[in-house]
């Protein structure tokens, strides 16, 4: 299966979840190739901004356990050529 890249966007609302959101990025951290959080606590809001190289179903796999989390929004999107050397 061929890998592709993309950028993975969360925003955190529930800072309870925080634990669960850094542990499961550890637990994937081979599929990253940059990675960026932004905490906006006068906002009670974080935001953390992937960058992804993998087969789509790793991606899919993290994404979809992400998305599970309470008080997680998870946004995917992929470049439009999956041939990227």
């Amino acid at each position: 299966m061929e890998k592709r890249l993309g950028l993975i966007a969360i925003v955190i609302s529930d800072r309870e979840s925080v634990n669960r959101v850094n542990e499961l990025i550890s637990k994937f951290s081979d599929i990253f190739i940059a990675r960026q959080g932004i905490p906006m606590h006068e906002r009670g809001l974080s935001f953390i901004s992937l960058v992804v190289d993998a087969e789509m179903n790793r991606i899919n796999n993290f994404t979809g356990n992400m998305g599970r989390i309470s008080g997680v929004e998870v946004k995917t999107i992929f470049t439009k050529s999956d041939n990227h050397n």
